[in-house]
């Protein structure tokens, strides 16, 4: 499946919707498709139960498997919060590991096989590089950011190079199935990752 950095849908117009109507459209959509799987979620059925109306989960995701995946993805397996790491390279590891651990789940494998065999114009496929894909680029840049303002990480550097050689490893392990997707995996690309960019400051510290 092709990684292209396809931007994120823009946001339809109409009132934003509210936190809390995310928070139930999104916790809604996750019950249904950890209890039932990706087949039986629709937006009518979570706007149904959420009590969050239609058009108001429409202005935020475009489709049932875009919900899904945003929902998906909103509930990590891994409890290491990234935002609480006391470093940039802690942060890109806890983040990693939170992607690999939700994918590690009966669920999260269920929809790995899905999207090996999905076409990649497909809805689905379209969904997951939208919200896991590439809002997992997102966050890691600004964590390379944060690390260049910091000095932990050279100043200069090519972001979206750098990004694909810590996402590409993980998502092709993920899709491919060629070497196992472990935890483990997390240390080894922020090790290798942080061997040729880390600040000389920082290597010097």
């Amino acid at each position: 499946m092709s990684q292209a950095t396809d931007p994120t849908p823009p946001r339809k117009p109409g009132r934003p919707p509210s936190e809390e109507a995310r928070r139930l459209a999104l916790a809604t959509a996750y019950r249904i498709l950890i209890e039932e799987g990706l087949g039986r979620l629709t937006i009518e059925r979570v706007a149904a139960e959420s009590g969050v109306s239609k058009p108001t989960i429409y202005r935020t995701w475009t489709n049932a498997q875009d919900l899904a995946m945003a929902a998906f993805m909103a509930h990590p397996a891994s409890d290491e919060p990234a935002s609480r790491a006391n470093s940039v390279q802690a942060g890109l590891r806890a983040h990693l590991r939170g992607v690999i651990a939700t994918f590690a789940t009966p669920r999260g494998r269920q929809i790995t096989l899905t999207m090996a065999s999905a076409d990649p114009d497909s809805e689905l496929a379209k969904a997951f590089r939208n919200q896991v894909i590439l809002k997992s680029r997102e966050a890691g840049r600004q964590l390379i950011e944060r690390g260049m303002s910091l000095h932990e990480i050279q100043s200069g550097i090519d972001i979206d190079v750098a990004l694909d050689m810590i996402y590409g490893p993980l998502f092709f392990r993920l899709l491919v199935g060629h070497r196992p997707l472990s935890l483990q995996l997390a240390e080894q690309l922020v090790e290798t990752l942080f061997n040729g960019v880390a600040s000389a400051q920082d290597a010097l510290g």
